[in-house]
């Protein structure tokens, strides 16, 4: 990257980090089975964190300083993702399970190793929408960590025209964080096949149902 590169993503990386402040100082939060996540985090047990990509800006928000890993894309908009994220206490691996990236999957799974919870996108960083790739399942085995599905709904929010349906919830919005029961990836499973992989995709679908309750 270019030093006039460089220049141009802080400067975005700033306006992104002002604008998510902005909106999510006056977002009002309500969770739907957060125990789960208090439970495992009292055993110390890291966690593998699923939701979809179009959901990340309140997620972002809602789970800031708690040094969560997120694995971002290596390419077009990752950098300005990434510095958000840092900005908002994140830890960042780069790179993209969904194209079967031996680097990232190894990253990832040493954060976990290192007590770390981590967050991924299993529809990223280009989809389909809520499509998920077997990588998520992969991570969750190596670092013997139970994938937590989590989504997230607004009662008034501007949705992008990107392939994700990108979710910006509306100032003074109502937003709902909600997770699923763990979701335990057996180290004796082996790569993960289209069954198991379907079944971990319809848990997360499900979950809808209860964020919008």
């Amino acid at each position: 990257m270019s030093a006039a590169d460089d220049r141009r993503v802080a400067r975005l990386a700033a306006a992104g980090v002002w604008l998510v402040r902005t909106l999510g100082w006056t977002w009002r939060f309500r969770t739907r089975n957060a125990e789960v996540v208090a439970k495992l985090r009292a055993a110390q047990q890291p966690i593998v964190f699923a939701t979809w990509h179009g959901e990340m800006l309140p997620q972002l928000y809602y789970h800031r300083g708690q040094g969560i890993s997120v694995l971002i894309s290596e390419h077009g908009d990752g950098e300005l993702i990434a510095r958000i994220a840092t900005t908002y206490g994140y830890r960042t691996v780069r790179g993209s399970t969904s194209r079967g990236a031996a680097r990232a999957i190894l990253g990832l799974a040493r954060d976990l190793e290192d007590g770390h919870d981590l967050a991924i996108t299993p529809d990223g960083p280009r989809g389909p929408e809520r499509s998920f790739a077997p990588g998520t399942l992969i991570v969750a085995r190596r670092g013997g960590a139970p994938i937590v599905p989590v989504v997230a709904h607004a009662d008034a929010a501007w949705r992008l025209k990107s392939w994700d349906r990108f979710m910006i919830p509306k100032p003074f919005a109502r937003v709902t964080i909600a997770y699923g029961d763990p979701i335990v990836v057996s180290a004796e499973d082996g790569r993960p096949d289209d069954e198991q992989v379907e079944a971990v995709r319809g848990r997360m679908l499900a979950l809808d149902e209860l964020a919008r309750g």
